[in-house]
């Protein structure tokens, strides 16, 4: 062999085998990208073995408090078109009458039933825990208990009554706590059971004229969760739901006195009928799932606030590490963008003061 072959095969021979030690990173990234993949293929096959065991709807009792209008009405007619048995609970008698009529026309069989108790569950335990008895006398167990009875409101802090703070957290957070407790011991002593709790997206961040509103919302994840880890070992499961601004009487109530700040900020995230809110949370209520939100922006909503939440699923979970990052950035745009609001407002406000001072 010449000087030249030997060189060059000396050459050769150590391209060659840095060309190994270039490629190493990439065939590493490779071997991990394969594993992620087999392993999320994995959770999601042994997934299914771990999630709670539906609900069957068709003959289950449920109860749905705030269940003459709005959210809780639709959530009764989508609940009664897959064959459960309705107790609707408000306090408007004559609202229930009618509701009544709008939820049995979505029978799916002869055998199906719509009971109605006009009762303020927010005020008396006593008178609760007497409804919850009379209910289950005529229709059976409680399957599935939706807490719905709820009221909102909005307005500067300053500008909100003290007796507003006591009456909304009566309403929306005591008004869940009284028909839960009445439930309770016949589903531990079953051994199944739903709950679910209607909170709102002001229940997973505090927007701007919602500081009597939003509280009393974010109450409940505090009682779902501590539920939830009560009830689990007796295969009870709570879900809690995170419906946005909905299309229903009580947020045409709510416009009449919302702030500027709070009508514009709301405005980014749009209106949803209830019809649609009563489907998804439905679904997840009667899968077990704990969070339930509704769209693109209640889905990162979700994520981003699920903190020590529980899972439902694997895959659950690994979404939410996955996406943590990712969302936290966009929220950080849209907190951006509602100070820039609220900012905005204040400013136009103090110009219209000092121009009418002109005058």
């Amino acid at each position: 062999m010449s000087y030249e072959e030997g060189l060059s095969s000396t050459i050769t021979d150590w391209l060659f085998f840095n060309s190994w030690w270039l490629l190493l990173p990439f065939i590493m990234l490779l071997v991990v990208a394969a594993f992620i993949v087999a392993f999320v293929l994995l959770l999601y096959m042994i997934s299914p073995l771990i999630s709670p065991k539906p609900l069957k709807l068709n003959g289950a009792h449920v109860v749905v408090t705030g269940g003459s209008s709005g959210i809780g009405k639709s959530i009764a007619m989508e609940c009664y078109r897959q064959g459960a048995f309705i107790t609707l609970v408000a306090r408007d008698e004559s609202k229930l009458v009618q509701a009544k009529k709008e939820v049995e026309k979505c029978a799916i069989n002869d055998k199906q039933v719509v009971l109605c108790i006009s009762v303020d569950v927010s005020k008396d335990y006593g008178q609760v825990e007497s409804v919850i008895k009379q209910c289950q006398e005529k229709l059976g167990p409680v399957d599935m208990l939706v807490n719905c009875a709820g009221t909102s409101f909005s307005g500067k802090f300053e500008e909100v009554e003290v007796e507003r703070f006591r009456s909304l957290m009566e309403v929306n957070y005591l008004g869940s706590v009284y028909p839960t407790r009445a439930v309770i011991t016949t589903m531990k002593e079953r051994r199944m059971g739903r709950i679910m709790f209607v909170s709102s997206q002001a229940g997973q961040i505090g927007l701007f004229g919602y500081t009597a509103y939003s509280p009393s919302k974010f109450a409940l994840r505090g009682l779902a969760e501590s539920l939830q880890m009560e009830m689990k070992p007796y295969n009870i499961y709570v879900t809690i739901a995170y419906p946005p601004d909905t299309d229903t009487p009580g947020l045409a109530e709510e416009n009449r006195t919302k702030p500027l700040e709070t009508r514009l900020i709301s405005e980014t995230s749009g209106v949803t009928q209830p019809e649609h809110v009563a489907k998804t949370v439905v679904k997840d209520a009667v899968q077990g799932n704990f969070n339930s939100s509704v769209g693109p922006d209640g889905y990162m909503l979700s994520a981003l606030t699920c903190g020590m939440s529980p899972v439902t699923s694997i895959t659950e979970g690994l979404q939410q590490i996955v996406t943590m990052g990712l969302f936290r950035t966009v929220a950080l745009f849209y907190l951006g963008s509602f100070d820039s609001i609220v900012r905005r407002c204040m400013i136009e406000r103090e110009q219209s003061k000092a121009a009418d001072k002109r005058e």
